[in-house]
């Protein structure tokens, strides 16, 4: 057991690196601790009761792994981290930890173009850890969320919205998972002002982006230039392209150091939408600067990074 809390600390570890630490960068150490549980559980001997903590904590990596390598672009190997990881948590019978898993593979989907599989992995997510405590629960409902306003349908992705709110309320004292920590009520309602951008409703995403964005952690660079490139999306839709612009030359500045393909991918899709308001002086300077090309050749060197 003392192995396993050895492997627990290290595995928070890799969490918390992860808030600061691109996938590119991070993915050969994630990839290492991953493997080396995996075989410790196929070869070692241990009782029962440490062998059902050891999948718990295989799952849990198989989480962040699994996350990591889909932030560095490998999402084959995402794939396969994640199912191992949801095998581990179902042989563990830990419900909570299966669903943040698949949870996060639904997450994956919706963000790869297979949106409809995305959204049934998140329903199934939620609908399997019922039981779950009421962060878990929240931020299922919020990949529900997202999945909804994906695939553009409005009213389920609002409701399901303020279902993650109201399961968080719930939230107080009571024993969860270590991998929840992140889980607050700022980081709710970033999604919220995600799915109304998605859903074009940029009046009702702008005020939250640029409450919560006043207030973040400037440390946790990827994040930050990820809920930037929302704003800059919003701030186009709502037809402020002078402000769209100057918040999409942040998001480059910030991009640029990172190894992040998701980065590279919303860089792109800022860029493009931009394109429309190249008569504007800021965005055609900005636009110029860049060498941005419709087929995104500039979100491409603004992260050093192919957008597969």
């Amino acid at each position: 057991m003392t192995t396993v809390a050895d492997l627990q600390r290290r595995v928070h570890g890799l969490r918390l690196a992860d808030d600061v630490i691109s996938g590119g960068d991070l993915l050969r150490p994630a990839l290492r601790e991953f493997g080396a549980a995996v075989r410790l559980f196929r070869e070692g001997t241990h009782t029962e009761a440490v062998g059902r903590s050891l999948l718990r904590v295989i799952g849990e990596l198989a989480q962040i792994a699994g996350w990591i390598a889909s932030d560095a672009g490998r999402h084959a190997e995402a794939e396969r981290i994640y199912r191992l990881g949801l095998s581990a948590a179902h042989t563990a019978e830990d419900a909570t930890l299966a669903g943040n898993v698949l949870g996060s593979l639904a997450y994956q989907r919706t963000n790869t173009g297979d949106v409809q599989e995305g959204l049934g992995m998140a329903r199934a997510a939620l609908e399997n850890a019922r039981a779950a405590p009421p962060r878990a629960r929240a931020l299922y409902l919020d990949r529900v969320a997202w999945a909804h306003a994906k695939a553009g349908e409005d009213q389920a992705a609002i409701r399901a919205v303020n279902e993650a709110g109201e399961a968080l309320a719930g939230h107080g004292g009571e024993d969860e998972p270590g991998y929840l920590y992140w889980v607050d009520a700022g980081e709710l309602r970033i999604m919220e002002a995600r799915v109304y951008t998605e859903l074009r409703r940029p009046l009702r995403a702008v005020p939250v982006l640029r409450d919560v964005l006043g207030r973040y952690d400037a440390t946790h660079t990827r994040e930050l230039a990820l809920y930037l490139s929302w704003l800059a999306v919003a701030l186009t839709d709502a037809n402020e392209p002078e402000e769209a612009a100057a918040t999409a030359e942040r998001v480059i500045t910030l991009s640029a150091s990172l190894a992040s393909d998701r980065t590279a991918r919303r860089t792109q899709v800022v860029l493009s939408r931009l394109e429309r308001f190249r008569e504007v002086p800021e965005v055609r300077a900005l636009l110029g600067s860049t060498g941005a090309l419709p087929g995104g050749g500039a979100a491409r060197r603004s992260s050093g990074r192919p957008c597969a």
